[in-house]
């Protein structure tokens, strides 16, 4: 296996440290920010230096390459962007902390989801439809690397599901802006130009996003080694069980205790690192 070390505070001295502590030489830095040590033997102390250090590190096989790998599935709200599209609609109509803790407490796997969801939703009632396109328009970043993860995946021929707890109208607006391949989300309803407060349709849940996935495996007629799933929140443990590899961005302690690798320092470009 292969230590892939990166971060932005990644220094030679590092590189140095963690050599020792796995068994191997010392080599130069295979780019800004990040190192790949052949042949590395594992051990806790290597997590307890990266942690020390702000690294993020992940044993990888020698030869994996992106190509080998056909679906990528990743979450929408604090993952694929920086928000979370709902607390920012809510800041709009006046009950931003209370919805936010209602999030916090659903990502974190404190309250089930789906009744969090419903309840931040009525929170929601009386809304102008507009809220939706200021938010889109004056809120709405993508996670840092994001854009050049998509690009190397869709120039190795993988696929791309974004697939949401949140709403359909910023995914759908992602997915034709990134030209993603599928989506999959929660639809807002809306009446006389305002949101109602309901939903329409089934809710898309942690199951939910683990069957939007297999639908998309099964349709593809692809193995599950060769999915990769990205997500944040106890809602996307599911889905990212569905996946040969399973990745924790900028995650709760719940997912990162769960996931193949956790990114906590690196863009989701550092997805790109895990690959020879």
């Amino acid at each position: 296996m292969d230590l892939v070390i990166q971060g932005a505070s990644l220094t030679d001295r590092d590189i140095g440290e963690l050599a020792r502590l796995s068994g191997v030489r010392p080599v130069l830095p295979s780019g800004p920010g990040v190192c790949r040590l052949a042949g590395a033997r594992q051990g806790t102390d290597i997590a307890e230096y990266c942690a020390r250090a702000r690294l993020d590190f992940g044993f990888v096989p020698e030869h994996r390459r992106l190509a080998d790998m056909r679906l990528l599935a990743i979450d929408m709200d604090s993952t694929l962007i920086t928000i979370e599209c709902i607390d920012e609609m809510a800041d709009l109509a006046g009950a931003k902390a209370e919805v936010s803790a209602i999030t916090a407490a659903a990502m974190a796997g404190e309250l089930e989801y789906t009744e969090s969801l419903r309840r931040r939703v009525q929170l929601l009632r009386g809304l102008d439809e507009s809220a939706l396109a200021r938010v889109y328009e004056e809120r709405l970043r993508l996670s840092p690397g994001a854009e050049t993860m998509l690009t190397a995946a869709k120039a190795a021929g993988v696929r791309t599901l974004l697939v949401s707890g949140g709403f359909s109208y910023f995914t759908e607006h992602l997915k034709i802006r990134l030209a993603l391949d599928y989506a999959s989300s929660n639809v807002l309803e809306i009446a006389d130009g305002h949101l109602t407060g309901n939903l329409i349709g089934d809710i898309v849940d942690a199951d939910a996003k683990a069957s939007r996935l297999r639908e998309a495996r099964d349709q593809m007629g692809i193995e599950k080694e060769r999915i990769i799933a990205i997500g944040d929140g106890a809602n996307d443990l599911a889905m990212m069980a569905e996946a040969g590899m399973s990745i924790a961005y900028h995650a709760k302690p719940v997912v990162r205790s769960k996931a193949n690798y956790v990114l906590d320092y690196a863009g989701l470009d550092g997805v790109l690192n895990l690959f020879a």
